[in-house]
């Protein structure tokens, strides 16, 4: 069922859960255990769980001895193909001790544009998921440009969510959940819930982050439940350290209210979104 409240994750039929390249790399990569635990729980209480990871490209770094994120796209793309290599052995390796087997589906914004590959892919998943196996869903950096891309992952994420009804969507972040203004600053404020329709014009959510190891930020993640939830998706956002809660339905994390009136995504023709200017250049890997 649609998840209308925080707490309806915990009996949702489809979740899809996002994790960002910080949370899973680098010094963080132990972390892909703890969050596959978490979804092993889920698949195995009947959840049918989609992950969108980023990740290839920071993974990449060490393998090519690289000192950072690379700047031009050729390397980029390079190291997303080695990245991404690794990453999907490190999420079959944590999954296969709970039996369950991955598919990789990779994607670039004409594969959802576009009628015919938009209905492939939502073809594939959805018989991937009835056989029981968990799709691990990524850009596929290897062959995006700039002009092409979806612009983060998060975005990415709700139009996955979209794509295949999921009930909701978590967008997994360093933090615990999103705040009036960047956390630290005085009178910044927790955001515990935001209905359907909410003006946040008043909010300081910040401009899309690049680290040295992903894009995203608070901005990409509210963008990102604007579409969604247009579509009847409820989103929660908050910390990879909590996944298992959030997956139980736990009161933690800012919910966003899915419409109650959805916007249907159609099967053939483009789909109509919200306006989205990513202020980041480099790929999200």
């Amino acid at each position: 069922m649609t998840a209308r409240r925080r707490d309806d994750i915990a009996t949702a039929r489809r979740v899809v859960v996002k994790v960002g390249s910080s949370s899973i790399s680098g010094e963080n990569s132990a972390k892909i255990d703890s969050i596959v635990q978490a979804l092993a729980a889920a698949h195995a209480r009947g959840t049918e769980i989609v992950l969108v990871s980023s990740g290839a490209i920071a993974t990449a770094i060490p393998f090519l001895n690289l000192e950072g994120r690379p700047n031009d796209l050729a390397t980029q793309q390079a190291a997303a193909a080695v990245g991404q290599n690794v990453l999907m052995w490190r999420y079959q390796t944590s999954l296969d001790r709970f039996a369950i087997l991955a598919g990789q589906v990779l994607l670039t914004a004409g594969d959802l544009d576009n009628a015919t590959p938009r209905s492939n892919a939502r073809r594939a998943m959805e018989r991937l998921l009835g056989l029981r196996i968990l799709p691990i869903v990524n850009e596929n950096d290897t062959v995006a440009t700039h002009e092409i891309r979806f612009g983060d992952n998060d975005r990415l994420a709700a139009l996955v969510a979209q794509l295949i009804g999921a009930d909701a969507l978590i967008l997994l972040s360093d933090i615990e959940c999103l705040y009036t203004r960047p956390p630290g600053e005085p009178g910044a404020r927790p955001i515990r819930r935001v209905e359907y329709g909410d003006d946040l014009g008043g909010y300081e959510f910040g401009s899309v982050v690049v680290n040295s190891v992903g894009t995203g930020g608070a901005a990409t993640k509210v963008s990102a439940a604007r579409v969604a939830t247009a579509s009847g998706v409820g989103v929660l956002v908050t910390s990879a350290d909590l996944v298992d809660g959030a997956l139980r339905g736990e009161a933690i994390g800012t919910w966003f209210d899915p419409n109650p009136e959805p916007i249907s995504v159609p099967v053939t023709g483009p789909i109509r979104r919200p306006a989205f200017t990513p202020s980041a250049d480099t790929l999200g890997g």
